[in-house]
């Protein structure tokens, strides 16, 4: 499981859903909670959070440009890859933060991907879920 420490900047919530904003450095990532709780009031700006998301949701891009609906862009550098006969584990840097993605050996070769390449691990804000401060 992929961990972001940072900070709720902004929560807006409606009925039972909830989109929080988090920011981890410059960077800020958004989390879609469906079936939010009372609890969500609780989660003020300036309170610590951590953003959790499985490997196999994060997606890989290189020289992505144009617009595109996913809310999570994280820009990071290949440290290693790990090539299986399906499937690919790529590990990755985002300013000091161990991420991994999941993806297959095909899109991996696709993607020409080496160590030390720039890329971006795409999440959609529904795939990323919130433990705020004490609950992580």
């Amino acid at each position: 499981m992929n961990r972001l420490p940072g900070t709720i900047s902004a929560v807006q919530a409606h009925g039972s859903i909830a989109l929080v904003e988090v920011a981890v450095g410059a960077q800020r990532f958004t989390a879609t909670l469906l079936g939010a709780g009372d609890e969500v009031q609780s989660w003020t700006p300036g309170r610590a959070a951590t953003l959790l998301f499985k490997e196999t949701e994060v997606s890989l891009a290189k020289n992505l440009s144009g617009l595109i609906s996913m809310r999570n862009r994280i820009p990071c550098t290949v440290t290693a890859i790990e090539r299986g006969t399906l499937l690919a584990r790529v590990a990755l840097d985002f300013d000091g933060h161990a991420l991994e993605s999941v993806i297959t050996t095909r899109s991996s070769h696709a993607l020409a991907l080496e160590v030390g390449d720039a890329v971006e691990g795409l999440v959609k804000a529904n795939e990323m879920t919130l433990a705020p401060e004490g609950l992580a």
